[in-house]
């Protein structure tokens, strides 16, 4: 199947006009259905919503595919390196080396069930993975199109943020959200930094569904994140805490919001977001509106 044309690769010179201008006498702009600032709300941004026709791709340590919580995963790949040295996709078994990812997979099927979701195994043991891999399944899921890439894990490697702000940058302009977890220590770390990513930490709140915008950037959303029920490889459960668990929330709630409305782009999307969360819903008519 081939991308749509929003996805396909811009020309950069257009006759009679400068590079990558648009002759607009014989080009129709794309036309996007959208509604006032004050309509958007949690009712209209998901309600109702199931994730349908939403493909959403787990960057992790795998994700165990027949776990109950997650039930089933349509493709699955891996990093292997080759005999020159170099880092390779290669299809593998819908498993999971160590849980992360397949708890990662739970809570965005819990929140979105209907979504599609991949798998790309880049750690080799939950914590551990290097930067080569890390580049090369992040890379793939990009190269893929998914709608939504969740990345619940970051990097100190200075040495890879140059090429990750590159990466992250290209999915910001094809059109995948990608939604990354900040680091659980107050180190310099990549990419939930970077701008063009959905960045999201933690809140102590029990709500699935409560998230806030947080006006002190760079992490810009707090989601669920502390003693978080979670899937965990063997089929079972376990409560965990961490910003990882935070990410797949936000990513579950990108879901339902694309199955509705698939014509966002990451920046109208990340609006929608701000506009929807908890501590900003009310300042616009949303749903937590309170008469004054």
């Amino acid at each position: 199947m081939s991308d749509p044309p929003w996805r396909r690769s811009a020309k950069a010179y257009t006759p009679g006009v400068p590079a990558w201008g648009a002759k607009t006498s014989t080009r129709t702009f794309e036309e996007f259905s959208a509604v006032p600032m004050r309509e958007i709300s949690p009712e209209w941004a998901w309600g109702g919503g199931d994730g349908s026709g939403v493909r959403v791709c787990v960057v992790d340590s795998g994700v165990q595919g027949d776990h109950p919580l997650v039930g089933g995963v349509d493709r699955s790949v891996t990093t292997v390196e080759n005999a020159d040295g170099a880092v390779e996709i290669a299809e593998c078994a819908p498993s999971d080396r160590a849980g992360h990812g397949t708890a990662c997979a739970g809570v965005i099927r819990s929140l979105a069930p209907k979504a599609s979701v991949s798998s790309v195994q880049v750690l080799t043991d939950g914590k551990t993975g290097s930067g080569a891999a890390l580049i090369a399944g992040l890379s793939w899921a990009v190269d893929q199109g998914f709608d939504v890439i969740n990345l619940s894990l970051a990097t100190t490697r200075a040495a890879i943020s140059a090429q990750l702000h590159d990466l992250v940058d290209r999915a910001y302009f094809r059109r995948c959200a990608l939604v990354v977890s900040a680091h659980n220590r107050p180190v310099p770390s990549y990419p939930w930094s970077f701008s063009s990513v959905i960045s999201v930490a933690s809140h102590d709140e029990d709500d699935p569904m409560t998230y806030y915008y947080n006006p002190a950037p760079p992490v810009e959303f707090h989601a669920r994140g502390v003693r978080v029920p979670v899937a965990w490889a063997g089929g079972g459960t376990i409560r965990s805490t961490g910003n990882s668990f935070a990410a797949p929330h936000i990513s579950g709630l990108c879901a339902l919001v694309l199955g509705k409305h698939p014509w966002l782009t990451p920046f109208q999307l990340k609006t929608v977001l701000y506009l929807c969360a908890g501590n900003v819903a009310g300042r616009f008519g949303g749903a937590h509106d309170t008469p004054r």
